[in-house]
């Protein structure tokens, strides 16, 4: 197995892409495998994220990371990884993909999660999320809906936390159950009453962007807004890690110690697929701590020892 990676990389998010600069500089031998379907290349623009005062699009910021990989002699494919099977004896993984097999001594899986959108034509929903007029990520970009009118689609645990958090930043808050009656408990709704918030049971008959607000159709009413944001929850791409045995967290997020590891050798995951805040210098953080484990843990194997370069006659 002469051609084994070092590492493979699925994932070319912030998470993974971060590693990648790490690994490579380490002069490992690595490959990243991305679906290309990275949340942060979802951001129109970002103003929280450090050293961009004057915001950065999230695609851009995936393209500087990608060629600043690449720069090191990361080898990066789009494409989609459908199995990942580990041999006991060797240790190594094989991970199928549209270009075959590929073997690696390393895995590490940067493979995020989605959200749930609502019911809308695809192409309308991501215009109007390119506009501000559907956000996904208060804690990203909160402070662009200050004092403004706010809608929360969503009930339960997710829609009511999402409500109380956006309340720092407006007065003017509705959560709109989707489906029909709010399915939440007395003790949410007083916290949202004592909070101004305004409950509106569904079912959502039609969301409606325009020029410069959001409309939403229920009850026989149109209400319109400034910007929506879907409280649906989200699905993590654990099925990787599933497929090699590794342990999940009680939320499906695959588990890992502070290292980045996961219960199976030679497997580790950073980024939102792991449990903590879902933000992009956290996942570079990880992506950090992970490259560097998987460097020093293979270091344990084999020693890096540089061998002397010839002098330029």
């Amino acid at each position: 197995m002469d051609d084994t990676l070092d590492c493979l990389i699925i994932g070319g998010g912030p998470a993974g892409l971060t590693a990648a600069i790490y690994l490579s500089r380490f002069h490992l031998a690595i490959m990243v495998v991305d679906g290309g379907k990275s949340r942060a290349a979802w951001i129109p623009e970002s103003h929280n994220h450090a050293g961009f005062p004057g915001g950065i699009n999230g695609q851009e910021l995936l393209d500087r990371m990608k060629e600043q990989a690449q720069l090191y002699g990361t080898r990066i494919e789009t494409g989609q990884v459908t199995r990942l099977e580990r041999d006991a004896e060797s240790g190594r993984f094989v991970a199928e993909w549209g270009s075959g097999p590929v073997a690696a001594k390393t895995v590490l899986l940067a493979t995020g999660v989605t959200n749930r959108r609502p019911p809308m034509d695809p192409a309308i929903h991501d215009d109007a999320m390119a506009r501000g007029l559907i956000r996904y990520c208060p804690i990203c970009d909160g402070y662009e809906v200050t004092d403004k009118k706010v809608a929360v689609i969503g009930t339960g645990d997710g829609g009511a936390n999402e409500a109380l958090f956006l309340r720092s930043y407006t007065a003017e808050l509705t959560l709109v159950a989707p489906d029909g009656r709010h399915a939440i408990d007395d003790a949410q709704r007083a916290a949202l009453g004592e909070a101004g918030v305004t409950l509106i049971d569904g079912p959502i008959a039609a969301i409606e962007p325009g020029e410069k607000c959001i409309a939403i159709r229920v009850g026989g009413e149109t209400l319109e807004f400034a910007s929506l944001y879907p409280a649906l929850g989200s699905d993590t791409h654990t099925l990787l890690a599933e497929m090699v045995g590794a342990r999940l967290s009680e939320d499906q997020c695959i588990g890992t110690d502070f290292h980045q590891r996961t219960s199976v050798e030679g497997l580790y995951a950073a980024g939102d697929v792991v449990h903590g805040l879902d933000q992009i210098s956290h996942a570079m953080g990880e992506g950090g701590v992970a490259a560097t484990t998987i460097r020093n843990d293979l270091a344990k194997d084999r020693p890096m020892m540089r061998e002397p370069v010839e002098p330029t006659r």
